[in-house]
């Protein structure tokens, strides 16, 4: 039986791996997202910044590792079997449940989810023990679990995302009414002044405060306690001089040293505050083995089921090679992770200074928000003296956009004032926390700290407020959902290795490979598909020739997906199979909403063209109005195709469905035709189309004849003759929309001929 737990060692160092791989994919984007967003250094660079950050934070986060010990739960409480069952039950449910977060692009705490597991998990296997014991009741429970403890880092965590909103505000708010948005304009001595200030407190609190009960502190100690005023003010001179010479010297920018020092500052801080998320269970797995195993500490030879663990209630430190090894895994994963840029374009975009295609759809608790935000602000307006508000617009009036900047892959989501104060506040503020040794949430902080700044800076105006606080509203859901979540699986995880035994270990672990596996399968397959999506990562389009090729595209790739749409339709329908056609609607919907950003990028589209081209906007809308159309109709046959078998009406008849199938057929030559002709572009052949229109139409005729003869002459359903007749109707809509935009690209092929001889290019 004892090579069970060495079994569960090894798996549990499998799961740390794991862990460390899933958990860098959804926080890493934190201390990485204000250096992207602002765009002032290449992400080559940003990413060994970080990566050097990680790797002196991994060394220094050794303190930290109590908190998986004994933060939570009172250790010597609870047998060696009985630890080892807690902690092989949160790793698995951590792994499983950050992966679902990463693979929706949600950020979500890995401090939260291990606090929360390891507090389910112990609660659980504590009413096991209370269950089965004569003398002790529910009260007792409070005997097993560091109450005091628990609640203090809870509540630190919850603090947290009110005090980094609100300071990342205030301290955005004073940024920019100094600054405004013009820093290159401002005095050399002003820019060196704030630097000395951002650079000052970065370093403070990170080498300082951050190193504070760690080995490396014992030989700053002396010179450091008391000394912490002269300290910060020798800092502040000695950057706020060495900054302003260096301007005056050479162009050196304070605010791009900011950041990227800022970048490096919070991935320090990360790594040493949140290292014990995924590396913390394990290791105290290790130690709680070793101090089984050690015939000095377990003198009797205690089975596993008589060992308390109260061996992990003293101060255990932790090997820095194990840490350095965490930490190198952690700076492969910051390289060569995927599913972290999903995760990143939740933040940046909710944090976007411009307009973008917004993820979240409004709710009414966001209008309610903002149409209460909006009061307030009135009412302080009101407040204010005239000359002190007009003074407060003047600072926060955003510069007009150079027109060789309008390619919005080409602008930052905000720009450098906003970056620094990111990443100096949240730098700060976790810092703090990892000094007390309390492990608070490094992503609600950067979050709420870059969601403060942005409120601040007025990056959620009309046009984009009530999409940008349901955004926000749905993150912070998301993490009270984390923490319910962690709690209730690893409360059953737990439950259940009790009770079934070893035997269940393995299943568990063996499903979070599986559910893994098909995670990490399902992300490639969508990175594939989402590279023949309409809307791609492309330079906006400035010409009418441009135009004409994407659009080109465009259409040849919808052509391709409504014909296999189509076909699916008829089939499924046949077979009255709703499963497949419930799938089909969820395809035909996907689609539409790629149309639907396609039109919603319009605006920008018209604001990139050449003042020579500007008639290429007429094109391209004439172009997306016919692919609308084409959408309604394909949209039209799959919905009410669903509805009709989801009601449970009558099968289509056999002669229906001989006829719809010669249609499909038809149809797909048609289509596969048109396809082509847009691939390829080439529309020299396209009298052969507008015969197989007139074929096609004679089909669906014939076909609306037939029915009307079955209507008069046989007993025909209602519900029936109704589908059949849309869908026969709905399809010739459709062959005719794509003609129509065969017949646009020809006419502007020959107006603008002169332009360009090969217009295709």
């Amino acid at each position: 039986m004892d090579n069970i737990y060495i079994y569960m060692l090894i798996a549990l160092v499998l799961l740390a791996a794991i862990d460390l791989v899933v958990g860098v994919s959804n926080d890493a984007i934190n201390f990485l997202n204000s250096a992207i967003g602002s765009k002032v250094i290449s992400v080559r660079n940003i990413m060994i910044i970080a990566s050097l950050g990680i790797f002196l934070g991994a060394a220094t986060s050794s303190g930290m590792m109590e908190v998986a010990r004994k933060g939570i739960f009172m250790p010597g409480e609870f047998y060696f079997n009985e630890i080892m069952y807690i902690f092989m039950a949160v790793m698995i449910a951590d792994i499983l449940l950050l992966d679902t977060f990463n693979s929706l692009g949600m950020p979500t705490s890995t401090t939260v989810s291990i606090v929360f597991e390891l507090l389910g998990a112990a609660v659980a296997m504590a009413i096991i023990k209370i269950s089965v014991s004569d003398t002790e009741t529910i009260a007792n429970l409070s005997k097993y679990i560091n109450t005091a403890k628990a609640l203090q880092i809870i509540f630190g965590i919850l603090l947290s995302v009110v005090v980094a909103f609100s300071i990342g505000a205030m301290v955005q708010f004073v940024s920019r009414l100094v600054y405004s948005f013009q820093f290159e304009k401002k005095k050399k001595y002003v820019n060196a002044i704030f630097g000395g200030l951002a650079i000052t407190s970065i370093t403070y609190f990170i080498f300082m405060k951050g190193l504070k009960g760690t080995e490396y502190y014992k030989a700053l100690q002396g010179y450091l306690e008391g000394n912490e005023l002269y300290v910060m003010l020798g800092g502040f001179l000695f950057w706020t001089v060495l900054a302003y010479i260096l301007s005056l010297v050479s162009k050196f920018n304070v605010l791009k040293f900011i950041i990227g020092i800022g970048t490096f500052s919070l991935a320090l801080a990360f790594s040493g505050n949140d290292l014990v998320n995924f590396i913390g269970v394990p290791i105290a797995a290790l130690n709680s083995y070793e101090a089984w195993m050690d015939p000095l500490i377990n003198v009797d030879g205690l089975a596993a089921n008589e060992f308390s663990m109260g061996i992990l209630s003293k101060k255990v430190p932790t090997q820095t090679m194990l840490l350095l090894i965490a930490g190198g895994i952690m700076v492969l994963t910051l390289w060569f992770s995927n599913k972290a840029k999903k995760v990143a374009a939740t933040e940046i975009n909710l944090s976007r200074q411009n307009d973008t295609a917004e993820r979240f759809q409004p709710n009414q608790l966001s209008r309610f928000v903002v149409r209460g935000t909006s009061a307030l602000s009135r009412g302080f307006d009101m407040i204010l003296p005239s000359r002190l508000n007009n003074y407060i617009e003047k600072q926060f009036t955003k510069p007009a956009v150079i027109r060789h900047l309008e390619n919005r892959e080409d602008q930052p989501a905000f720009d450098m004032i906003r970056a620094s104060v990111n990443l100096v506040v949240a730098g700060i503020l976790i810092s703090i926390a990892t000094s007390y040794k309390l492990p608070l949430s490094t992503t609600y902080v950067t979050f709420m700290v870059a969601m403060g700044t942005s409120l601040a800076d007025k990056a959620w105006g009309r046009e984009s407020a009530v999409y940008r606080v349901a955004g926000v509203l749905n993150v912070i859901g998301g993490w009270f959902l984390t923490a319910f979540s962690a709690f209730m699986i690893a409360a059953i995880f737990v439950t259940i290795m009790y009770f079934v035994g070893s035997a269940s270990i393995f299943i568990l672990f063996a499903l979070v490979l599986f559910v893994l596996g098909r995670s990490t399968l399902k992300h490639a397959k969508e990175a594939k598909q989402t590279k023949a999506n309409l809307v791609t990562e492309k330079a906006e389009l400035k010409t009418i020739n441009s135009v004409m090729k994407d659009s080109s595209e465009h259409i040849s790739e919808v052509t391709r997906r409504v014909e296999k749409l189509y076909g699916h339709v008829v089939t499924d329908l046949s077979a009255h199979n709703l499963n497949k056609l419930s799938k089909t609607k969820k395809h035909v919907k996907k689609l539409n909403e790629e149309l639907d950003e396609l039109r919603n990028n319009v605006f920008y589209f018209i604001k990139s063209l050449d003042d020579s081209s500007v008639k290429a906007s007429r094109f391209y809308i004439h172009v997306l109005d016919y692919l609308q159309d084409v959408m309604q109709s394909i949209g039209y046959i799959s919905s009410t195709s669903f509805v009709h078998v989801d009601n449970n009406h009558k099968n289509l008849k056999k002669s229906q469905i001989a006829d719809l199938n010669k249609i499909k057929e038809e149809l797909s030559s048609f289509l596969h035709d048109i396809q082509k002709t847009f691939e390829n572009q080439d529309f020299s052949e396209a009298h052969i189309l507008n015969d197989k229109k007139e074929k096609l139409f004679d089909s669906i005729a014939l076909s609306l004849d037939n029915q009307v003869d079955r209507i008069r002459t046989e007993d025909s359903s209602k519900k029936n003759t109704t589908l059949y007749f849309g869908i026969l109707l709905e399809t010739k809509d459709l062959v005719r929309s794509l003609l129509s935009l065969l017949t646009l690209f020809d006419k502007y092929k020959t107006l603008y001929k002169k332009d360009n001889t090969n217009i295709f290019g």
